[in-house]
């Protein structure tokens, strides 16, 4: 251990107490923040005799002391250093550890060294004295013996009852252990189940980080389910609908520790707004939420590259619930594909809705056949300002959504096996994807209930 001299200690504490934090100044020196600290504490009360190094051999009854007043004012063992100027918190921690086993008999300095590890049987030669006799023990080592007769037993009970087989597991062992703590001292337990402390204590640290083990698995199952595109959030919203009721927190914990994290990107808008030339008024006016179905509509159209080669999709989406009533994919963005795309919309309205339709300012949205169609069915028609993809915020972060969660995400060798991924993952969308905004459902589940509630 390096030696620091009594100019060195008042030299770091006076940079310290100069308005610089401790953790600076050992960094600064390459020290021991908490030792850095525990200088500083006994230098502000005790003065220069704090930082003296201290050789005294304690007695027990001082010892006793400090341990009371730990379990009574609530001290750790750094800042019962600081109080009764002790060395190191390696001395109080060692007096403990010997009161548990021994109690205050195990505090005097003759018996520390004899308490210090549980009992082991001494090698002795043939010619050797034998081992005493039960008439030759004393009252005090009769009891001692029976204590640990009794300890012994009980802790082969509950080791049967714990296992079936393989009975020698230190996991097994640890276990049985710790449920006979209360009634007998660790030290006994420990010699009885041939179990080193260090074996003990590190495989109680595995049990205990052990025990969301089962929580762990079914966030793996979820996060794994839906191709990682869930974060804690929608992990947390799928859990609670399977009546599972755990905070968001201990979920984003869980999956920090398991290294699972959502592989979906959010979308940056970056948007450049141009002069303003508009073929069809905003009646939307980036009002994206809807009272009931089939109230607002937006569409618009987006393109994917695959092998050096395009494809098109053309979706209309219902603001009411987010879900995509109708879609066309195709290789060239033609107006057929926009126009069978609203032959299907138009399908899902009934005889009295009339809602509004959004798009940007496409080619294919200022034909006369579009709006001729849309008149037909008493559709407003309702467009962007120029250069303003904002205005249509909603159906650029399905895009946005779509891409991150199903396009980025896998590699594909033909825009055919890309148009069928796209079909799978707009059912999905619709009907297994869930949405914080919709209570935790799907938009096909949200729509289903508002209608049967």
């Amino acid at each position: 251990m390096t030696k620091y001299n009594l100019a060195l200690k008042q030299a770091l504490i006076e940079e310290c107490l100069s308005a610089r934090s401790v953790h600076e100044v050992a960094l600064k020196h390459e020290l021991s923040p908490s030792l850095l600290r525990r200088w500083v504490k006994g230098y502000e009360k005790h003065g220069a005799a704090g930082l003296i190094p201290k050789y005294s051999h304690y007695d027990a009854q001082f010892k006793l002391k400090v341990l009371q007043c730990i379990e009574q004012d609530g001290l750790s063992a750094q800042q019962a250093c600081v109080r009764f100027d002790i060395r190191g918190p390696s001395s109080i921690r060692q007096w403990k550890r010997l009161y548990d086993e021994g109690g205050i008999e195990a505090l005097h300095p003759n018996r520390a060294r004899e308490l210090n590890m549980p009992r082991k049987p001494s090698k002795q030669s043939s010619a050797g004295p034998s081992a005493p006799s039960d008439r030759e023990l004393t009252p005090e080592q009769m009891l001692e013996e029976l204590e640990y007769l009794r300890a012994e037993n009980a802790y082969l009970k509950k080791l049967d009852a714990l296992i079936q087989a393989d009975p020698r597991t230190a996991q097994k062992k640890t276990q049985a252990v710790q449920g006979l703590r209360r009634e007998h001292r660790l030290a006994l337990l420990l010699r009885a189940a041939g179990l080193a402390r260090s074996t003990f204590y590190y495989q109680s640290k595995v049990l205990q980080t052990d025990r969301h083990a089962a929580l762990k698995e079914r966030i793996d199952r979820v996060y794994h389910q839906h191709k990682g595109r869930y974060g804690y959030r929608r992990i947390t919203a799928v859990l609670g609908h399977n009546a599972e009721v755990i905070n968001h927190k201990k979920v984003q914990r869980l999956m920090q520790l398991m290294g699972l994290k959502s592989l979906v990107k959010v979308k940056k808008y970056r948007s450049y707004r141009g002069s303003e030339g508009l073929v069809a008024s905003d009646l939307l006016k980036r009002e994206f939420k809807a009272q009931a179905p089939n109230q607002k509509w937006v569409t618009d159209v987006t393109e994917f590259k695959v092998k050096g080669q395009k494809l098109f999709l053309s979706p209309v989406m219902d603001l009411y619930n987010g879900e995509i009533l109708a879609y066309q994919i195709n290789r060239r963005p033609e107006f057929r594909m926009v126009s069978t795309m609203l032959e299907q919309a138009f399908e899902r309205l009934n005889q009295d809705d009339k809602p509004i339709l959004h798009s940007d300012q496409g080619w294919q949205y200022q034909q006369p056949a579009y709006r001729h169609m849309l008149a037909g069915k008493n559709i407003e028609q309702s467009m962007s300002r120029k250069g303003n993809c904002l205005d249509n915020a909603a159906m650029e972060s399905f895009f946005g959504t779509l891409k991150s969660e199903f396009f980025y995400l896998e590699s594909f060798e033909s825009v055919e096996q890309l148009a069928s991924g796209l079909e799978d993952y707009i059912a999905y969308y619709n009907q297994e994807r869930i949405s914080l905004r919709l209570n935790g459902l799907s938009p096909v589940q949200f729509r289903t209930q508002a209608l049967n509630p």
